[in-house]
C-alpha cells in the first residue's frame, strides 16, 4: 500500500495570509508554523512555490526582495513562514538592521514555530548566516532541515559530494539537530523528502497515525 503524505493536499490549498514587519502583527501565535529562511538568492521562495504547488512567494533576480515576514496558511492550524532573506549588499544598513532585530524577536518569541527549513545555495553552503541559524536552532533545540538548493546546477557526482560533505560538517557541529537533502525547484528534485520533514513538523504523521487506528 503507497503511502500518501497529507502535506500534499494542504500545500495545494496554501493561501496568502498576512505580511509583517514586526512581531505584533503576525497572525495568532497558535498552531503550527515552519519557517523558511536563507541568504538573499538561495532559492528560497522558488522552493516555497514548488512545494506548494502554487506561485505563494515572489521570485525575483534581484536578491533581497523578501523584506517582510510573509505567512501562508494551510489550513486553521498550520503556517508556512517566508522570512526576510539575508547577506544582500545593496540594500541599506538601517533596513538590514530592522529586519536582523524583527527576525531575531519572531525566532525568540514565537511559541508556534516548530521548525526552520534552512535553504543554502549547494555552491556556497554554511555560510556565516548559515552558521549563525544552526547555532541558534542548537541552542534553542528548534530542529531544522537542509536544503542544499541548485543542485541542478553540479554535476549528479559533485552534488552528491557536496551532500555529503554538508552532511559530515552539520553532524560534527550540530548533531542530530539538523538535516540535510538535495533541492531543485527546476527539476523538481527532492520534493518528496522536504514533504516529509513538513508533514513530521506540522503534526500530520500523527494525525494520519490516528486514523488508521480508528
Amino acid at each position: 500500500m503507497t503511502f500518501k503524505n497529507p502535506i500534499i493536499g494542504l500545500c495545494q490549498q496554501a493561501t496568502y495570509q498576512i505580511s509583517a514587519t514586526r512581531v505584533d502583527q503576525c497572525p495568532p501565535d497558535i498552531g503550527y508554523e515552519v519557517a523558511f529562511a536563507g541568504r538573499s538568492n538561495a532559492g528560497k521562495s522558488s522552493a516555497l512555490n514548488t512545494l506548494t504547488h502554487a506561485s505563494l512567494a515572489r521570485t525575483s533576480k534581484t536578491p533581497g526582495r523578501t523584506q517582510m515576514l510573509n505567512f501562508f496558511q494551510l489550513d486553521e492550524e498550520r503556517r508556512l513562514v517566508d522570512l526576510p532573506g539575508y547577506g544582500y549588499a545593496k540594500v541599506p544598513i538601517p533596513l538590514k538592521q530592522h529586519w536582523q532585530q524583527h527576525l531575531e524577536a519572531y525566532l525568540g518569541s514565537r511559541e508556534s514555530l516548530v521548525g526552520i527549513v534552512l535553504l543554502m545555495d549547494i555552491r556556497h553552503p554554511l555560510t556565516e548566516f548559515d552558521l549563525l541559524m544552526l547555532d541558534w536552532g542548537k541552542a534553542s533545540h528548534m530542529p531544522i532541515h537542509v536544503l542544499l538548493t541548485k543542485a541542478d546546477k553540479l554535476a549528479f557526482g559533485a552534488a552528491k559530494n557536496a551532500l555529503l560533505k554538508v552532511q559530515r560538517d552539520i553532524k560534527k557541529g550540530w548533531g542530530d539537530n539538523a538535516s540535510v537533502q538535495l533541492f531543485s525547484a527546476p527539476k523538481r528534485q527532492g520534493i518528496e523528502e522536504a514533504h516529509k520533514v513538513l508533514a513530521q513538523w506540522l503534526g500530520l504523521l500523527e494525525d494520519e497515525a490516528a486514523n488508521d487506528v480508528e
